[in-house]
């Protein structure tokens, strides 16, 4: 594939808009002149992730992951360059001429690892979908998804296939086939090795799920048995196992669909399995996801909140349903304090899939529709499930755990609404219920403080602390080199004058390698640009620190009443007390090895030396004071 030329770069990245890329796989709010969200390269309870709009690049406070639109893609979803630049181009529909696509020569171009996985994924859920619609061996499975009230038009929608029972390898004879590395099969989980070594395929006679990232690419299957025959050890459901393109915590079945969806609607439908999704589907409710067959997690709840700021969950009508609804709620409270919650109650012993089968699409809708409780409507009944209110023991014990939960509610209307059920229910008075709640809100704990983030002062020698409107990142003390070289580089970014200034200045280097380096792209770009374009030098530097370093300081203001005063301060403080600091540990080092092979004279001569840079340091100190 040949180099992709700068310019057809430069159009392709200047063509979108980085906050609707971005706002596919992260829900962005206005705050300040960024838009935050949730971070999704880490666990990120409060927005530390800003996305500077005017300047087309993202940058998180708290994990300091940074770059422009094609750096977004390649982190988030394991693209190389070339593929995410292809990516953006189509998003801009700019035809990419065929030298320039990836692959386009050779399907099985991609030299990455984790290209050849996706491929591979890819490749697997095409067959095993073949096998489903097209061959005799996937006729019972066929039928099984018939019976179930899927249409063809969903089967191939969800790309459902079929892994055929017995010994045959369908998967395993493929790949060899197609010379596939022995190495990149085991890495895959698609397959398992016996104490030969020999691979032989992880799925028989199974239904395949494909279950896709959130960006749509095949990352793993879940396969749910056919039938049994007399091996009850058989789970009902098979996952494929945590491989670098799959983690079953993290994956949420139906996602990458759904989030269109679910920024349309404002809110993700929690569902208990897959049939309730793609039933779900069926019956126009595209915003549905479902995890892994297991009880939801905390990455999926971190997850969730990237999208969107409302969940609703609708799980079985059965004991098992309602427990795992109390499960989902108090994760969520817990992970994600400021979501809203609510929850859609089935009939009890149906599921969503059931319902769509029985009752047809429309009731569904209409149920989904007018069905949905707070979690607070929906804990006051979970929590009296097996008692006796007759008995005064039970309801006093009832009364005091709803009581706890409604304390929690943060408006005093909804309070006083479910007061006044309780009152009216019980017979019992308002006030006597405010004055319990009054008891117990008092021993709730207490929100967080506001937490503060590093960013530029006036001079060299002020505080680099001060308090921020996002309570989200980490807090970071920049020593006086290092405030001072960022100064420095946002004032070089902002202003032409400063630029010709340190350009010209002789035997000027910045104290910081990546600094250095930062600045060297920066001032190369600018022999052939007018103006820096944040964006275009991100592609252009070569490691993550200095991608961090010039989104930090591209986004810090500067003040122009003292522009030159700050800017002789700061060239002071690189130029000298940096040099001065790096002789002083060149020194200790040398005094180390000196006293190490018991050479007197050389100890005593670079201990001297070493006083006389201590000396100056000092005087260095002393003027700053005076």
């Amino acid at each position: 594939m040949a180099k992709i030329p700068n310019e057809l770069i430069d159009r392709i990245r200047d063509s979108v808009n980085i906050v609707d890329v971005i706002s596919q796989d992260v829900q962005l709010r206005a705050q300040g002149k960024n838009l935050m969200g949730h971070c999704p390269f880490h666990r990120d309870d409060t927005p530390s992730f800003a996305v500077n709009e005017q300047k087309q690049f993202f940058y998180c406070f708290s994990c300091h992951r940074s770059g422009n639109v094609f750096g977004f893609l390649q982190q988030l979803h394991h693209l190389s360059f070339p593929e995410a630049v292809a990516e953006v181009a189509k998003m801009a529909n700019i035809q990419l001429p065929r030298q320039y696509v990836p692959g386009a020569e050779d399907n099985h171009a991609q030299t990455s690892e984790v290209g050849q996985l996706i491929s591979l994924h890819a490749a697997s859920a095409k067959l095993y979908h073949h096998i489903l619609v097209s061959t005799e061996a996937g006729r019972g499975a066929l039928h099984y998804l018939q019976q179930r009230g899927m249409s063809r038009q969903l089967i191939d929608e969800f790309n459902l296939g079929f892994a055929p029972a017995g010994d045959e390898e369908v998967l395993l004879e493929y790949c060899q086939q197609q010379k596939l590395d022995y190495q990149l099969l085991r890495k895959s989980g698609l397959f398992v090795t016996d104490r030969e070594g020999n691979l032989h395929d992880r799925f028989h006679g199974r239904v395949m799920y494909p279950l896709d990232g959130s960006n749509g690419q095949v990352v793993g299957f879940s396969g749910r048995i056919l039938a049994k025959k007399g091996n009850d050890h058989e789970p009902k459901y098979l996952n494929s196992p945590e491989t670098e393109l799959f983690n079953k915590r993290q994956n949420l079945f139906n996602l990458h669909r759904a989030k269109k969806a679910a920024r349309s609607a404002g809110s993700l439908i929690l569902f208990e399995g897959f049939m309730d999704v793609i039933s779900a589907y069926g019956a126009g409710i595209h915003n549905g996801v479902a995890s892994m067959g297991t009880s939801l997690t905390d990455e999926q709840v971190q997850v969730i909140q990237r999208f969107v700021n409302e969940v609703i969950i609708c799980y079985d009508g059965d004991d098992a349903g309602q427990n795992a609804i109390d499960r989902a709620i108090k994760l969520i409270r817990q992970d994600a304090p400021q979501m809203n919650i609510r929850v859609v109650q089935l009939p009890a012993g149906i599921d969503p899939d059931e319902y769509v089968q029985q009752r047809g699409v429309q009731s569904f809708q209409q149920y989904m529709a007018g069905h949905a409780e707070t979690p607070v409507e929906f804990q006051m009944h979970y929590l009296r499930r097996g008692l006796n209110l007759h008995q005064q023991g039970e309801l006093i014990g009832y009364l005091n755990a709803v009581l706890r939960i409604v304390a929690g509610v943060s408006s005093p209307v909804e309070q006083n609404v479910y007061l006044k059920e309780l009152a009216d229910e019980f017979g019992l008075s308002i006030a006597s219920l405010q004055e319990q709640i009054a008891q117990i809100a008092a021993t709730l704990p207490k929100k967080p403080a506001q937490k503060t983030v590093p960013t530029v002062g006036k001079t060299a020698h002020e505080s680099e602390h001060v308090p921020v409107d996002t309570s989200t990142a980490e807090t970071r003390v920049l020593s006086k080199v290092e405030g001072a070289q960022r100064r420095l580089l946002a004032y070089y970014l902002d202003d032409e004058e400063v630029r010709q200034h340190l350009d010209q200045l002789a035997g000027f280097q910045f104290a910081d390698e990546a600094y250095q380096q930062t600045y060297e792209t920066v001032r190369q770009y600018l022999t052939n640009h007018d103006q820096p374009s944040i964006a275009a030098i991100l592609d252009q530097l070569p490691d993550d620190r200095s991608r961090s370093i010039l989104s930090e300081v591209s986004d810090c203001k500067v003040d122009h009443d003292s522009t030159d005063e700050v800017v002789n301060d700061c060239i002071a403080v690189v130029m000298q007390e940096a040099p001065l600091k790096q002789q002083i540990q060149a020194k200790k080092a040398a005094l180390n090895e000196a006293a190490m092979v018991n050479d007197e004279a050389a100890t005593t001569k670079i201990a001297q030396e070493l006083v006389q840079l201590y000396q100056k340091q000092q005087n260095m100190k002393t003027e700053e004071i005076g």
